[in-house]
């Protein structure tokens, strides 16, 4: 069994200066990655209103599955255009792994 994450972090535009507005932008991203098949939450930057932390993880029998689970879901963040990428953090555990 593969595990893998990918956390993304992402620069809201300057119009998202409250938490509501903020929420406009994440809930998209969230219900977007969720259609990949993995699971999906804002994991930090709660307090910041202009950037947005959201992870990402899924699950399969083998690595190439995950790789290709988690490509998606990147190129599918990266062409928002209402939002900028700024980086993503990747991470896949294997059976060997402890």
């Amino acid at each position: 069994m593969f595990c893998g994450t990918l956390e993304f972090d992402i620069l809201l535009p300057g119009d998202s200066q409250s938490l509501k507005a903020k929420r406009a932008y994440v809930r998209p991203l969230v219900a977007l990655l969720r259609k990949y098949d993995v699971a999906v939450s804002e994991v930090g930057d709660h307090d910041l209103y202009g950037r947005a932390r959201i992870g990402a993880a899924a699950v399969a029998g083998d690595n190439a599955h995950v790789a290709e689970v988690l490509d998606r879901c990147e190129r599918a963040v990266a062409g928002r255009v209402e939002v900028q990428l700024l980086s993503t953090r990747r991470r896949v555990f294997g059976p060997e792994d402890e």
